[in-house]
């Protein structure tokens, strides 16, 4: 066997007391595609900002095609020859997408704009290059990432999630490109939940559990079920079965709706009709950028209707187009948007802070003052019952992991009791035992005859979940689909844009 790309030795990182990685040995091989993978905490993201130069290590060593590297910055890594898409993405939202490319790479516009038009196209990928970054939703900025760390021809790329926004169609296309780059000598680093996936696309896996190496494997020689027991120490939890029932009342309904944002980069959005009944999961399909976050705005009361459009709303028995997301809320409503630091919580401030931002109403604000006592055990429950790994209520919501913060936010909005629920990308970024848990909570809700819309790029997640599901493609919405009745391959012809008949052939 050819000796490794990338070897680690030993190698620890702590912050505090909290040691994310301890000891770690791991091997990458040339020409080969290899998986991390992990529950949320285990340290997999520390790894890879060590591996990428954000970081560096406490104690251990790293070597590169046998010899000692240590990095000092991300640059310095994309100089030797690693490139990684983080998580969390590293846009300037001011710029344009190919303004961002330019501070990270040689070029001019037009040379820079037609490489990634070019790559967009290759890998299904499209995003238009002139675009601002703050209009582009979290998938189309992933996409960008991905093809800004393909641009510098890696010899080691790092993926973290890389299928989040694609259709079923275009994933066997994706992995198609990295078995190329594979072949023609590009190793991968590939941090995915979704253990089929793993089984399919890589060559090796290694398996992390509070910040330690349990095992390296090969992870096509075992089925999903062995892997997930691997990955998180015990059995796979149950899925929460959905209790046959009528569904009730109308608890949101969207008549006609038309919507032109006033952001030229947006997308407009078409004749959308929708309800969502209690005891109901509808879910939303669709590939980033096609409306969503115009439509969860409208819904969420961050983005209000003119006063002629004000009844192309209804939420729980009254037209609330023109109600903002305090009103909205105070009507039984509760969202937890896909945008989880900067909308979903504020990095900055400690958990119990966080919590009052929605839960304030719970009875942890009394005649104007906060009930600290209070907010603090309402976080802490938060903290138990979602399982959301930190060190306390008072950690600032910035320092947890992706799919921490993600549990502690679903938590905090499942905790409000509402009578409708709206749920952005509900686990995306979560580990399979943490989006096990996730998805028989919501569950559990649609059986006590709470109404609950979900918007989601995950197929299975929403084949799991849902009674009914649309499609949001081009700002239009497809005609209600029966879950139990359709397939992901109709889904995903939706998705591509077909019309109905079409999409049914």
């Amino acid at each position: 066997m050819s000796a490794p790309l990338l070897s680690l030795r030993g190698l620890s990182k702590s912050y505090g007391r909290i040691q994310a990685n301890r000891a770690i040995d791991l091997d990458v091989a040339p020409r080969s595609i290899h998986a991390v993978l992990g529950e949320n905490g285990a340290g997999k993201s520390t790894l890879m900002k060590l591996i990428s130069g954000v970081e560096q290590p406490d104690a251990g060593m790293m070597a590169w095609k046998g010899e000692a590297l240590a990095l000092a910055s991300p640059a310095e890594a994309r100089r030797r020859g690693i490139a990684m898409v983080f998580q969390h993405f590293s846009l300037f939202e001011t710029l344009t997408v190919v303004e961002n490319l330019r501070l990270v790479m040689p070029g001019g516009r037009r040379e820079l704009a037609e490489r990634l038009i070019r790559l967009g196209r290759e890998f299904g990928l499209e995003v238009d290059p002139f675009v601002h970054v703050h209009a582009l939703s979290v998938g189309e900025r992933q996409r960008v990432e991905i093809l800004r760390c393909l641009m510098t021809d890696p010899e080691l790329l790092i993926l973290d999630e890389p299928t989040s926004v694609l259709p079923p169609q275009l994933v066997v296309a994706l992995f198609e490109t990295l078995r190329r780059l594979r072949d023609k000598g590009v190793s991968i680093l590939f941090i995915s939940h979704k253990l089929e996936e793993i089984r399919a696309i890589c060559d090796r896996a290694t398996i992390l559990r509070d910040g330690a190496v349990t095992g390296t494997l090969e992870p096509r020689h075992h089925d999903a079920q062995a892997l997930a027991r691997l990955m998180i120490g015990r059995e796979m939890p149950r899925p929460v079965p959905a209790a046959p029932r009528e569904p009730g009342e109308t608890r949101l309904e969207l008549i006609g709706l038309d919507h032109r944002p006033e952001d030229p980069f947006a997308m407009p959005l078409h004749g959308i009709d929708l309800k969502v009944r209690a005891g109901e999961i509808v879910g939303i399909a669709g590939i980033s950028g096609n409306g969503q976050n115009e439509l969860a705005a409208l819904v969420s009361g961050e983005t209000v209707l003119p006063p002629e459009a004000s009844d192309r709303i209804f939420m729980i028995g009254r037209p609330v187009g023109e109600l903002g997301a305090r009103d909205r809320r105070a009507l039984g409503f509760a969202f937890m948007p896909e945008e989880r630091l900067g909308r979903g919580a504020v990095p900055d401030m400690p958990l119990a802070a966080n919590a009052l931002l929605t839960a304030h109403a719970k009875g942890l604000v009394r005649r104007g003052l906060v009930d600290r006592a209070k907010a603090r055990d309402f976080t802490a429950a938060c903290i138990r019952d979602y399982d959301v790994r930190t060190p306390g209520v008072e950690a600032e919501a910035g320092a947890l992991s992706g799919g921490n913060l993600q549990k502690f936010i679903i938590g905090r909005e499942i905790m409000l009791a509402p009578k409708l629920l709206f749920v952005a990308q509900p686990t995306w970024g979560v580990d399979i035992g943490a989006a096990a848990a996730i998805r028989g909570r919501l569950v559990a809700l649609r059986n006590e005859g709470v109404a609950i819309l979900v918007v989601s790029e995950e197929l299975e997640e929403l084949f799991e979940l849902c009674d009914v599901i649309h499609v949001l493609a081009g700002g239009r919405l497809s005609p209600p689909l029966q879950a139990r009745d359709t397939s992901a391959e109709v889904i995903g012809r939706y998705m591509m844009g077909a019309e109905p008949a079409e999409a049914a052939a």
